[in-house]
């Protein structure tokens, strides 16, 4: 799949509608449409990067970038009693689209072993 049909570089784009909760020149954040918790958010890069196992070390200064933006979104979304950042990766890591992305949840308990 290349940019032009990835489903998120198009909300990045702003071809798809989105609620955007945040947006910066590295990453947008929006809510995920079928949230698994109370509050549900995916922090994506603008650049398409199709999973973090196409990550280098190269790529750790948009990894900082993109997890700090996790934890000013949990704080500013009033996750203070806790929250779950996922990165789902691969086919059997459960990753659904071919763009990295972090889930942020909160506003509900969360179990462990995750599944």
């Amino acid at each position: 799949m290349g940019m032009e049909e990835c489903v998120f570089c198009r909300i990045v784009r702003g071809e798809i509608p989105a609620t955007v909760v945040h947006q910066d020149e590295l990453a947008v954040a929006f809510r995920d449409v079928r949230p698994q918790a109370p509050t549900h958010v995916l922090v994506v890069p603008r650049r398409h990067v199709a999973s973090l196992a196409e990550t280098t070390g190269e790529d750790a200064p948009l990894l900082g970038h993109l997890l700090a933006l996790a934890a000013e979104l949990a704080r500013r979304l009033g996750l203070a009693s806790g929250y779950r950042v996922v990165v789902n990766t691969g086919p059997q890591g459960g990753q659904t689209v071919p763009h990295l992305h972090l889930h942020l949840l909160g506003g509900r308990a969360m179990a462990w072993p995750p599944g």
